[in-house]
C-alpha cells in the first residue's frame, strides 16, 4: 500500500511539474510564433491562431533581421561586452577568492570587508561618476568603457561567492599539496580551479545573464556604434512604436544566447547551486 502511494506521490509531483514547466514556456512559444507572422497576421490576431492557420509562419522576419545592420551590429556588440566581461570577472574573482581563502598577507581581513561592504552600493550611485572619469579618459562611448563598468561592479559579488567556495575545501588537501613542492600557482590552476568548477560556472552564467540584458549600463555608456542589442530594440520602440516583425524576431534572438548558454552549462550550474547545502 505505501508503495501504491509513493508510486501516485510522484506521479502527481511529476504532473504538477510538467503543467510549471508548459506555463512558463508558452510566453517563450508565444514569442517564437510571433516572430515568425508578419505585422499584418499579428494585428489580426493572436499567436495561437498558427494552429488553424499554420500558413501564416515563415521566416522572412528573420531574413529581414539579418539584413538589417543596425540589429546585426548590435548583436555583434553584445557578444564584446558580455563575452570579455564574463572572462575578466570569473579571472580576477577566481584569484581574488583564493587569496582571500588561503593567502595569508596583510590588511586580508579589512579589505575582504571592503569588498563585502562595495556589495550594498547601488550601480545608480555610480553612473555619473564613472562617466565623468571614462568622459576624461576617453573611453565613454566605447565598448571597453562598458566592460570595464560591468567588470567592476560584477568583481564584488563574484570575489565573495568565489571565496567562501574555495574557503569550504579540506585544508588537509591543501597543505599535503604544499608538503609535495607544490606552488601557490600550481595548487590554484591544478587543484583549486577543478574542484571549484561548479561555483565557477555558476557565476559565468549569472554574470553572462546580467551583462547580457543590461539596458541601463548600456544606455548611459554604449554610444551608436557600440550599443547592443537591447538599447537596439529599445529604440526600434521609440521610432516604430508597435514594430512587431522587427522587435519579437529581435527579443527571441536576444533570448536564444543565454538560454543555449545556460543549457550548455546546466550541469555545472545545479552542482554549483547545491553546493553546501548538503553536509
Amino acid at each position: 500500500m505505501s508503495a501504491v502511494r509513493r508510486v501516485l506521490g510522484n506521479v502527481v509531483v511529476q504532473a504538477f511539474l510538467v503543467v510549471i514547466g508548459l506555463v512558463w514556456m508558452t510566453p517563450l512559444a508565444g514569442l517564437f510564433l510571433s516572430s515568425l507572422r508578419s505585422a499584418q497576421d499579428t494585428a489580426e490576431g493572436g499567436w495561437w491562431t498558427v494552429f488553424t492557420s499554420p500558413g501564416e509562419l515563415s521566416f522572412d522576419n528573420y531574413s529581414a533581421l539579418l539584413g538589417n545592420s543596425g540589429i546585426t551590429q548590435a548583436f555583434w556588440n553584445t557578444v564584446l561586452i558580455s563575452v570579455p566581461t564574463t572572462v575578466l570577472v570569473v579571472v580576477v574573482a577566481a584569484l581574488a577568492g583564493y587569496a582571500f581563502a588561503w593567502l595569508d598577507f596583510p590588511g586580508r581581513e579589512p579589505v575582504f570587508l571592503l569588498v563585502v561592504a562595495l556589495l550594498v552600493v547601488p550601480v545608480q550611485i555610480g553612473l555619473l561618476p564613472v562617466a565623468k572619469l571614462f568622459g576624461q579618459l576617453g573611453l565613454f562611448g566605447t565598448i571597453p568603457g562598458v566592460v570595464l563598468f560591468h567588470v567592476a561592479y560584477g568583481l564584488p559579488f563574484a570575489v565573495f561567492l568565489l571565496r567562501n567556495y574555495f574557503a569550504e575545501m579540506p585544508k588537509e588537501m591543501l597543505e599535503a599539496a604544499r608538503m609535495d613542492g607544490g606552488s601557490e600557482w600550481r595548487i590554484f590552476t591544478r587543484l583549486v580551479l577543478p574542484v571549484g568548477r561548479p561555483a565557477i560556472a555558476s557565476l559565468a552564467i549569472f554574470q553572462f545573464l546580467w551583462v547580457w540584458n543590461d539596458m541601463l549600463v548600456a544606455l548611459l555608456f554604449a554610444d551608436s556604434s557600440s550599443q547592443p542589442l537591447t538599447v537596439q530594440l529599445q529604440s526600434q520602440i521609440r521610432q516604430f512604436g508597435s514594430n512587431i516583425d522587427v522587435l519579437a524576431p529581435g527579443a527571441f534572438l536576444s533570448l536564444v544566447v543565454p538560454v543555449a548558454v545556460f543549457f550548455a552549462f546546466q550541469r555545472h550550474f545545479v552542482q554549483g547551486v547545491m553546493a553546501g547545502s548538503v553536509k
